[in-house]
């Protein structure tokens, strides 16, 4: 069950005023500040994300020092018009049934104001990690508004209900209707997915069960993805948990699924970006890492860990999962992927202007601090969630 707007506008408020009550020092005031303070948290010893999420707290980092609440952004019900032609129950005959009905999958879509359906950029989706919204990462950290500033991306966002915290093949009905219908209301242009953590396999499991999906993307940009699931516990470490995180530990039933047949390699043309000092998916270095993709289905794909592409640079540093949202790097390969055939290339980049740069240009340090904030955020929709399991979903008949 996801959380009532109103409820989940009080949880945030809540989760500010306890990063207030905690936080001992001053808010880091620049971008070189705010990284300083995450890696000496990180460097310090490897702890649980709990209480890294608590260590930013005391370090002045946290919801308290990032969130900017916007309504209608956080919407799950947002009011879209039909699409000129039908996409529900199915688009292709191929497609898997959806669980879930369109007014709900229409509704968890959210397109701003200055969306230009087809007519300018390439019509973009944006979508979230666990225990998160496409606002809270995408919107409230100004990533989507620097995005389309580029004139090169046209961003929408998803919401979806219950913050991608229940089963995972739920979840990617939500991935694959959004791509559908946006590609339907932009005048049936392919569309770009940006995708932060979950939000990744859940694309890959509308790309794989969904062949329209396939047929209706340009291209995809993984940030932090877990491919291969995480040997790191997310909350809880024992005891009923939400179905979702049970399905991406390391070797899950759904992650094995996911995986078979072809879903360990690039089903669109993928860009992934991830960093051996995430805290929240390991392992993440080298081709064993979670995120790293194979081309056995030769649709393309660039497998980009910032510390072997910008080696002792500042986009090479001690990267966070959540903070790589806002690496220079990611952000160069996302605009070369949808400017160009195929995924992003580091050979086309300006790589010792791009290395050279802590984060995008355009950000600022309270969209780094935002980015930084959102695994507390996610923690605090983690511990208010009640519908936990001690197992995982089944996997769907038409997956089985």
């Amino acid at each position: 069950m996801s959380l009532p707007l109103k409820a989940f506008v009080s949880l945030l408020s809540a989760t500010c005023a306890w990063s207030a009550a905690v936080e001992r020092r001053a808010t880091p005031s620049s971008i070189d500040e705010v990284i300083s303070v995450v890696s000496s948290v990180l460097a310090a010893s490897p702890s649980p994300v709990t209480q890294i999420a608590a260590d930013y707290q005391a370090a002045g980092i946290g919801p308290a020092a990032a969130i900017n609440i916007d309504l209608t952004a956080h919407s799950y019900t947002n009011n879209n018009p039909n699409p000129p032609t039908p996409i529900y129950p199915k688009k292709s005959p191929s497609d898997a049934p959806y669980s879930v009905s369109e007014a709900t999958l229409r509704g968890a879509i959210h397109i701003p104001p200055t969306f230009k359906f087809g007519s300018a950029g390439v019509p973009t989706v944006l979508f979230p990690g666990t225990a998160s919204t496409g606002a809270t990462y995408f919107y409230d950290t100004g990533y989507a508004t620097l995005l389309k500033n580029t004139g090169k991306v046209d961003p929408v966002w998803i919401n979806v209900p219950g913050n991608l915290l229940g089963d995972a093949q739920v979840n990617a009905e939500y991935a694959a209707y959004a791509v559908n219908y946006i590609s339907a209301v932009s005048k049936n242009k392919k569309v770009a997915v940006v995708a932060w953590s979950q939000g990744n396999i859940d694309a890959q499991w509308a790309y794989k069960y969904w062949p329209s999906v396939r047929s209706t993307t340009v291209d995809h940009i993984a940030i932090s993805p877990d491919y291969h699931g995480s040997t790191v516990s997310f909350g809880a470490t024992t005891g009923p948990q939400a179905p979702a995180l049970l399905q991406q530990k390391y070797n899950a039933n759904f992650i094995r699924t996911l995986r078979n047949r072809g879903g360990d390699s690039a089903l669109v043309p993928t860009t992934t970006l991830f960093s051996a000092f995430d805290e929240v998916v390991q392992p993440q270095s080298g081709t064993n890492a979670s995120a790293f993709l194979g081309n056995a289905n030769g649709a393309g794909v660039t497998n980009n860990q910032v510390q072997v592409v910008c080696p002792g640079q500042p986009a090479g540093g001690l990267v966070t999962h959540e903070g790589m949202g806002y690496n220079s790097l990611l952000f160069s390969l996302l605009i070369d992927a949808v400017t160009h055939d195929g995924p992003g290339q580091p050979s086309r980049l300006n790589l010792p202007l791009v290395c050279a740069l802590p984060a995008a240009p355009g950000l600022t340090a309270a969209n780094v601090l935002a980015f930084e904030g959102a695994v507390p955020i996610a923690l605090a929709f983690t511990a208010a969630n009640r519908d936990l399991v001690t197992s995982e979903p089944p996997i769907k008949s038409y997956a089985a």
